[in-house]
């Protein structure tokens, strides 16, 4: 389970759907029986302390009206897409449940910025978004190949890394099937290797809740 900070106030934390139901009883233990509403977004708990914590299902599971729905759609083994691209790596698989049944790593040099000044700072710079491109377009190239051809039996393809990078490799008007399916999280992951991949498939499935602290008096 790890937690951050959220915009606007409350912290982020993103739980195991196995565990899901444990920490809803914690939850209950430090704020009170929470009353649960159906929200577009999932679920609140509203505690009578004050405290909330909004229930955000994985990607490619369904919104539930109940507590107990909400926890049996989260275990539920789905089969989701994994899209990783930062600079000049990415990474794609697919996971089915727990397990990563389809994977593979590219990585392509492209050159670091240069500094300022100095007279070939242009030939670097037109070298540097030459490699970048040609980088994306292998990245779309690896999709194409791994990921549609199982995209019917996807709830969703979840990306992560640089959101520009992975933007523009679903823009390949060839993966149009695959950003219908792009579910909004977004992981935060380091330069896509084999185990940043593996590791991806947890954080795909978390359950993300957003945790508000009553407020002091």
């Amino acid at each position: 389970m790890s937690s951050r900070p959220a915009a606007g106030g409350g912290r982020w934390v993103e739980v195991d759907p196995a565990r899901i139901d444990r920490w809803v009883a914690g939850f209950a233990d430090r704020h009170g029986p929470p009353t649960t509403t159906a929200q577009p977004y999932g679920l609140l708990l509203s505690a009578p302390d004050g405290a909330t914590a909004e229930l955000h299902p994985p990607p490619g599971a369904p919104t539930t009206p109940g507590l107990d729905t909400f926890v049996a759609s989260a275990n539920a083994p789905r089969r989701i897409g994994l899209l990783l691209a930062r600079k000049g790596a990415v990474a794609v698989g697919v996971a089915d449940g727990t397990d990563l049944i389809v994977s593979k790593v590219d990585t392509r040099y492209v050159q670091g910025r240069t500094a300022a000044g100095g007279w070939s700072q242009q030939r670097f710079a037109r070298r540097r978004d030459n490699q970048a491109k040609a980088a994306l377009a292998d990245a779309a190239d690896l999709a194409v190949r791994l990921l549609l051809p199982q995209a019917a039996t996807l709830t969703a393809v979840v990306c992560g890394g640089d959101r520009r990078a992975v933007d523009a490799v679903l823009a390949d008007r060839r993966l149009a099937r695959l950003a219908e399916l792009r579910a909004e999280r977004l992981l935060d992951v380091p330069e896509p290797r084999h185990a940043v991949l593996v590791a991806a498939v947890s954080a795909a499935r978390a359950v993300r809740v957003l945790v508000r602290d009553p407020v002091l008096p």
